[in-house]
């Protein structure tokens, strides 16, 4: 949503002082169909030479995503260290070994169906369940686990930049696609000189239109859109921190509530519940 507003701003303010300066919007609009043709149609051709096909379908996933509100919250957040709680309270009062179904089959888990928001969240409930695996088996111990969770975290990191990564390069290709479709225009200009001056004047106009189009839509809105996904990638990640560190804390001996006190720390300011609410939620999802 915000996204949109953004783009509207910047083209109304564009457009909007151009028209207010006295300028020629016709002109402008005239050209717009033939250079935007140009452009995208070169940029596009690029983009996807440039890429494997995992990262164009990742790409296209992350920017449908771009246009929707985040899923991460507080309540999402109370949500998933609630889980944890629950998972490693019972591992503490019953043993390792009663968790072992919860872990095989968290579909069908009473401890996943009772937290649906992140329980249902395949990505969530693969990486509780496989490092609460391998704590059963009891063939690892903490530092172990820490260096593999890492490394799964900078996979997953590098794997989801992908897309970010191609848009950036995109926004950095915009402009020159820019520049070939005004040469063009001044190459179809330059076959025209016997033309009367007004025609020639308005020819070099949309050539010119082409130079602006690139530059507006590198840095208007491929490269916004990329900083955007970069920074839902992030959200994304600390996810992913957040359980390895409780994960890791009750390895090291700390109690339940204790050990999602440490996944509680490491979220962002703005989704990070209190102490005291973090605690009224446990307690009440008893």
């Amino acid at each position: 949503m915000f996204v949109l507003i953004g783009w509207l701003v910047a083209i109304g303010c564009i457009f909007g002082v151009f028209i207010a300066h006295g300028g020629n919007i016709g002109v402008v609009l005239k050209a717009l169909p033939f250079e935007m043709l140009t452009i995208m149609g070169g940029a596009l051709g690029a983009f996807v030479a440039n890429n494997q096909p995992k990262v164009l379908k990742a790409t296209m996933k992350g920017v449908g995503a771009c246009f929707k509100s985040s899923k991460y919250s507080k309540a999402r957040a109370m949500e998933l260290l609630a889980l944890l709680f629950d998972i490693l309270q019972k591992a503490r009062k019953e043993g390792l070994m009663s968790i072992e179904k919860d872990v095989e089959d968290p579909h069908n888990s009473p401890l996943f169906q009772k937290y649906a928001t992140v329980g249902s969240d395949h990505h969530v409930a693969e990486f509780i369940t496989d490092y609460l695996r391998m704590m059963v088996s009891g063939n690892l111990n903490a530092h172990e686990i820490e260096s593999l969770m890492d490394s799964e975290i900078d996979t997953h990191h590098h794997e989801a930049h992908a897309a970010a990564a191609a848009i950036q390069r995109l926004a950095g290709a915009l402009p020159a696609f820019g520049i070939v479709a005004a040469v063009l225009g001044v190459v179809n200009t330059m076959g025209s000189v016997g033309q009367p001056p007004a025609v020639l004047g308005a020819m070099i106009g949309s050539a010119l239109v082409g130079t602006f189009l690139g530059i507006l839509l590198a840095y208007g809105f491929a490269e916004p859109l990329a900083g955007l996904l970069e920074q839902k990638i992030d959200e994304d990640g600390k996810e992913l921190q957040c359980i390895k560190t409780t994960l890791l804390a009750s390895m090291q001996g700390y109690a339940p509530q204790v050990a999602i006190e440490f996944g509680r720390k490491v979220l962002y300011s703005t989704e990070r519940p209190t102490f005291i609410e973090l605690e009224s939620h446990v307690k009440g999802k008893k």
